[in-house]
């Protein structure tokens, strides 16, 4: 749900605005509840990412060991990405 109300609001800004520049988009993003509301729809993916990726490997992996490595290896991706939005949310 989450997901869908951003797509909208993002959807609607794109139809209505006209500055399609940079300092437009930048203008966008600068306002903390679009910062915060972007935050939450990344969070979101990001969780449901999680969920997917989660499912297949224990799907499809069976050795336990290995299994355990893709996990952690996606938790920490997963992280990093969760990082890397903050910092590039934050630095508009």
């Amino acid at each position: 749900i989450v997901m869908a109300v951003y797509t909208v609001i993002l959807l609607v800004a794109f139809l209505t605005g006209q500055n399609f520049t940079y300092e437009g988009w930048a203008g966008l993003f600068s306002r903390q509840w679009f910062k915060l509301f972007s935050l939450v729809t990344f969070l979101a993916l990001y969780y449901h990412a999680w969920v997917g990726i989660r499912d297949i490997w224990m799907d499809y992996v069976k050795s336990a060991g290995l299994r355990l490595f893709l996990m952690l290896a996606t938790i920490f991706c997963l992280l990093a990405c969760a990082a890397w939005t903050v910092q590039i949310l934050w630095s508009v």
